[in-house]
């Protein structure tokens, strides 16, 4: 009796790791719609925020979609509870430019490096995507 026991549960582990993965991969073979992940509200820009829409919108709008709504299929928004500051500080916004990042909140693969901003720009991208996280109830 315990060998059918013994074999009964490693069918249902099969079974589970199985469909986990099945999940997974079909999440990932979705076709990419690009639509907004996210709705966001936008309030006034000024300073630094406002040069960081700009540069948000030349460096990375094309991927995590206008206002860091995010694209389904493509990547994530950044306007989401994530990317709050208490779980994502400002330096990880830095970090992720520099180096890219592995993929671990979302099934959209890693992010590759982001050539060519400084680290002025991407402390505007910040100030930018902060603004617009109060804004939308992420403090």
């Amino acid at each position: 009796m315990s060998r059918n026991r013994g074999l009964n549960v490693t069918v249902i582990a099969a079974l589970l790791i199985a469909g986990y993965f099945l999940t997974f991969r079909g999440d990932r073979e979705r076709p990419a719609s690009g639509a907004a992940m996210v709705q966001v509200s936008v309030p006034p820009l000024d300073g630094a925020a406002s040069e960081g829409e700009r540069v948000f919108n030349d460096y990375c709008a094309s991927c995590h979609g206008p206002d860091a709504a995010g694209r389904e299929g493509i990547a994530p928004p950044l306007i989401h509870r994530i990317y709050e500051p208490s779980h994502h500080a400002d330096g990880s916004f830095l970090l992720a430019v520099r180096q890219g990042v592995r993929a671990h909140h979302w099934p959209f693969g890693n992010m590759p490096p982001v050539e060519g901003l400084t680290d002025r720009q991407v402390e505007q991208i910040v100030a930018y995507i902060r603004m617009l996280q109060r804004a939308n109830g992420i403090r």
